[in-house]
């Protein structure tokens, strides 16, 4: 049974700001709930005022524009991977947000929380004290830990994965993230919006306690250009990643001329696939190149102790995106 709270249902983007500054750490916001309720079911967190963000309209819904294409970040994940304009320009969100979870989440579920949702880690969920929850442990990186959806890439005291299918097809389209606060407005690329346990220990993304994610703007630069998206689970609804490949290339015959590639379910934040991209930009896509491509991929892996399928299985995706695009 979920703990008391008093609810908030804002109808506009400034009177949710002015409740989360009224209410500061005891706030918590929440749009479609699937992740906050799974919270409040487990009283793993206890805010003492919900602030509902769903009657916000200017947060809903999606626009063309000249430099691209505008998403509200209270978009259904459904409208998204059904939207004419996407499945047309920018497939790759489609396809990205139609393997969300089950339909039925994806009807309830907004592409800004899917974005901004919390590690997946059962300890950390579980409620125990570990480095992300605030205290001096890791218990999925320990000789009998579980740590199998864990990560191969930059753990530093924490080893959680982002659990997100639409965050790795926002770093390959170069998507901007517009963040909203009481003292004004800022844009960050999807790549900055992510931050490891480096950056800040306790947090997935870069969003301030006192701002909200209100807009997803996609450049008009990748629209059209080849996708892919493949998505490897345990099964094939409902579960998250155990590693997401998304992929955006341009082609000129059958040169690479341009490309931005992630993975999620190995890093704390969407992998950046930076080697690869390199390594194939301007090359004819040949079995070399795929190769190539797939071996210098798991570059600087470092495995935990029951995630060494991952390495194949990651250095297999990327094949398949380059062989297949």
């Amino acid at each position: 049974m979920m703990r008391a709270f008093e609810l908030f249902q804002s109808a506009t983007v400034e009177d949710a700001l002015s409740l989360i500054d009224r209410f500061g750490k005891d706030g918590w916001l929440m749009a479609g709930g699937n992740d906050s309720l799974d919270w409040f079911k487990d009283r793993a967190k206890n805010p003492k005022a919900v602030i509902d963000l769903t009657g916000i309209e200017s947060m809903k819904g999606i626009r063309e524009t000249d430099a691209g294409i505008e998403i509200g970040a209270l978009t259904s994940l459904t409208e998204i991977s059904n939207h004419g304009v996407i499945k047309e320009k920018y497939n790759l969100l489609a396809a990205a947000a139609s393997r969300v979870a089950s339909p039925q989440i994806r009807n309830t579920g907004t592409l800004g929380g899917n974005l901004c949702q919390d590690a997946r880690c059962w300890y950390y969920r579980a409620g125990l004290n570990c480095y992300r929850a605030g205290g001096d442990t890791c218990y999925a990186d320990t000789p009998q830990g579980m740590n199998r959806e864990h990560c191969l890439f930059n753990a530093k005291d924490c080893v959680a994965v982002t659990p997100s299918d639409v965050a790795p097809a926002m770093v390959a389209l170069d998507a901007e993230l517009v963040i909203r606060s009481s003292t004004g407005e800022r844009v960050l690329k999807a790549e900055q919006f992510f931050i490891g346990p480096a950056v800040k220990i306790t947090s997935m993304t870069a969003l301030q306690p006192n701002e909200i994610l209100t807009t997803i703007r996609i450049p008009a630069a990748w629209a059209g250009a080849r996708f892919y998206f493949e998505k490897v689970a345990d099964r094939n609804t409902w579960d998250f990643p155990l590693v997401n490949i998304a992929a955006a290339v341009k082609m000129e015959g059958n040169v690479i001329q341009d490309i931005r590639m992630a993975c999620g379910g190995v890093e704390c934040v969407p992998r950046r696939m930076s080697v690869v991209e390199e390594i194939v930009k301007g090359s004819t896509n040949d079995a070399a190149t795929v190769d190539l491509a797939g071996k210098s991929a798991s570059r600087g892996a470092t495995p935990l102790n029951y995630n060494h399928f991952k390495i194949p299985l990651m250095e297999n995706l990327v094949k398949r995106a380059i062989r297949d695009i």
